[in-house]
């Protein structure tokens, strides 16, 4: 049976992996988040009233990736072995760059793990930052690269402009 999240009648279920590989899995996704100029260098100044936007952000991408299973219906729970969410700005642009990365030994792949790190992380800068500007927009989120399992090896073909 191929890998379906739908059952002979119609009904959605979670992919049987049981029979699968483990293997080693990587996923590295990104986010950007356009806050403009003036309340970018707002946040690199640490002028942004609730705290350190960047530290919460990370813990709360973090954090994400660990429940992706919690939030996403038929993802696995699976036994994450690294996260991180790191962060690049354009202060030209205003805009930052989210990158969530996330490595497993598992039977299916950390790419929703990886895309749910750095939405909840853009998120958590939004909310952050929402008290001085509500303008903020968030995206693309897409994912960058994904190794290991049967499909093998994806990159992203091209940098996104800020």
């Amino acid at each position: 049976m191929p890998f379906n999240h739908f059952d002979d009648e119609g009904r959605a279920h979670m992919v049987d992996v049981s029979a699968k590989e483990v293997t080693d899995r990587q996923a590295i996704a990104e986010a950007v988040i356009h806050l403009g100029s003036r309340l970018l260098a707002a946040v690199l100044g640490g002028e942004i009233t609730k705290g350190d936007v960047f530290g919460v952000a990370r813990l709360a991408g973090i954090a994400a990736v660990k429940k992706t299973s919690d939030l996403i219906p038929l993802a696995h729970p699976l036994a994450i072995h690294h996260a991180s969410v790191d962060f690049t700005n354009d202060t030209a642009a205003g805009t930052v760059r989210v990158v969530c990365t996330v490595r497993a030994r598992e039977k299916t792949g950390v790419e929703m793990e990886a895309m749910t790190g750095a939405t909840v992380a853009a998120l958590a800068v939004y909310d952050m930052c929402k008290g001085q500007d509500k303008s903020i927009t968030l995206g693309p989120v897409r994912l960058l690269f994904k190794t290991g399992g049967k499909s093998g090896t994806y990159q992203a073909e091209e940098e996104l402009a800020p």
